[in-house]
């Protein structure tokens, strides 16, 4: 990983920085999408600089990181966050420091917190009808979390759902593709 670009949220009167991570990471996520790789996998990572920020768990920006400036420039994010122009504020590409010697692992964290949810996926997995997976959770007991989130909409299925996002930090840098949320299982990022 050697170069990124930085988005940072601008909150205002009208919209809160929950409301504007909502939006833009939905961009961001239909940009590496359209930019995925053969086997669905993005080239493209995501961090999460102000992790942990007391006002905001996620803090106010978004850093993009690519292994080349290409990558980067494919994703087209001007097109992207052309409506979103009020609400955030892009860096051009930008090479990573080379006195960079910490790592970290920014990953989906699952947390099984909607037995509806989780009765259609049995349902359709299973070949059940809803109300026969819906009794296989009849002692489920919801999950809570106090990791950060960012709300996202499914635009195929029409769904709210949450992306709780989990940082790891990791001594060596480890190579690996990562979602198409820019996430990864094993794939880390410089953290600076």
């Amino acid at each position: 990983m050697k170069h990124y670009i930085d988005i940072t949220l601008l909150p205002n009167t009208e919209a809160n920085i929950g409301f504007i991570w909502h939006k833009v990471y939905g961009q961001i996520h239909l940009a590496l999408v359209e930019q995925k790789t053969t086997n669905g996998s993005s080239s493209v990572a995501v961090s999460f600089p102000e992790y942990g920020n007391k006002d905001f768990p996620l803090g106010n920006k978004l850093r993009l990181i690519a292994a080349t400036s290409e990558q980067l420039e494919r994703l087209n994010l001007a097109s992207y966050l052309s409506r979103l122009t009020d609400y955030c504020h892009r860096t051009s590409i930008k090479e990573i420091p080379v006195t960079v010697n910490q790592y970290v692992r920014f990953k989906r964290k699952w947390v099984k917190s909607n037995v509806e949810r989780l009765a259609r996926r049995r349902a359709k997995r299973k070949g059940e009808t809803f109300e026969i997976a819906l009794t296989h959770y009849s002692d489920f007991e919801e999950q809570k979390s106090k990791l950060p989130y960012i709300n996202m909409i499914s635009l195929s299925k029409g769904e709210h759902f949450l992306i709780f996002v989990e940082r790891e930090f990791v001594n060596q840098p480890e190579k690996s593709e990562f979602s198409c949320y820019g996430l990864g299982g094993r794939g880390t990022v410089p953290w600076f």
